[in-house]
């Protein structure tokens, strides 16, 4: 499709540049014409005013040079085809590479469209089946005490929360990438928002047993509460996803001549080299072993946080080595 759309419009540049390239020639080659013609007339009538009295000439004057004008007429006839012939080449060239450039980011965008509805229907497929083959499982079940079907409810109910949460996921990235333009950006205490953040995050920290250690610059930024508050809670839940019990995470803020530097450093289990190019990719999860079970969340959190950073024309950084923990550093521009 994009390949058909790519010739159509290279072939309509081609056409536009053209007629713009015949339609001078077409007047310039007339006004040449005419401005021969004129100086010839010009010629005879001074050559007949100066000419000696009684001399006689055979014919009007311009009959001499009539060759000399057609010749005239055809180079410039002939340099004008030349000169379309090379704007036709370099246009369909040119015209070609713009409708490259001009389709690439529609192409990108349909082809990223297509990846996110296929991997959120992938990802929605496995609790809406879950929850389906459990229903199923106790209705048929004809012994079903009161206890299994309380534990049938529990595990639908918990099977709900994930698709609750992979909806509210999928909403933000999706605001975050369609409105981002329209953040409404105010002047906020960045400490402030850490602490909002630390406040949501804690209660998950204390039921592992984890410690998380804040070093924080009073400073202030020109940026979005809510959508930072969700960065700083989506890097202090991944530590702590991440982090085994009894380890410890540490969060700071310091401030550069140029830039607010958040660092979110945890003691986990940390993220293989082969990982690590694709954890801001959406629905990325690493590989079982990484979280000693089962992969939890839908991989969507660090694309959230990315496309956040990349809003406030910032840059995300990890490093991370396997056993030894892993330290996010994102840092936003003060101005």
């Amino acid at each position: 499709m994009f390949h058909s759309a790519h010739i159509k419009l290279t072939a309509w540049y081609l056409a536009i540049i053209m007629a713009i390239s015949l339609s001078f020639s077409a007047v310039f080659f007339r006004g040449v014409t005419l401005e021969f013609q004129r100086r010839l007339n010009t010629i005879e009538s001074r050559f007949n005013q100066e000419r000696p009295l009684g001399w006689r000439m055979m014919g009007p004057v311009h009959e001499f040079f009539i060759d000399d004008l057609r010749e005239a007429k055809t180079r410039v006839f002939f340099i004008l085809l030349y000169t379309n012939g090379v704007i036709f080449v370099m246009s369909g060239i040119a015209g070609y590479f713009l409708a490259g450039r001009t389709l690439a980011p529609i192409e990108n965008a349909m082809e990223e469209q297509k990846r996110f509805i296929a991997d959120a229907s992938h990802e929605l497929k496995t609790p809406l089946t879950a929850l389906q083959t459990s229903t199923e499982v106790a209705l048929r079940d004809k012994k079903l005490s009161l206890k299994d079907a309380k534990n049938a409810l529990k595990g639908n109910l918990e099977d709900l929360e994930s698709l609750k949460r992979l909806s509210s996921d999928l909403l933000s990235l999706t605001s975050f990438q369609q409105n981002g333009n329209r953040l409404s950006l105010n002047k906020i205490d960045v400490g402030k928002v850490v602490d909002s953040a630390y406040k949501k995050i804690e209660p998950l920290a204390k039921k592992k047993n984890i410690t998380i250690n804040l070093k924080i610059q009073s400073l202030k930024l020109k940026a979005n509460f809510e959508s930072i508050e969700k960065l700083l809670t989506i890097l202090l839940d991944n530590a702590v996803k991440y982090t085994e019990k009894g380890g410890s995470i540490s969060l700071s803020l310091r401030k550069t001549s140029k830039n607010a530097v958040i660092e979110v450093n945890d003691t986990g289990i940390g993220i293989s080299k082969k990982d690590l190019p694709h954890i801001f990719d959406r629905f990325f999860r690493a590989e079982a072993s990484r979280t000693k079970g089962p992969a939890d969340g839908y991989g969507l959190g660090l694309s959230i946080a990315k496309q956040i950073v990349k809003l406030h024309n910032g840059s995300i950084n990890v490093k991370s080595t396997p056993d030894k923990g892993s330290t996010f550093t994102v840092k936003l521009p003060l101005v």
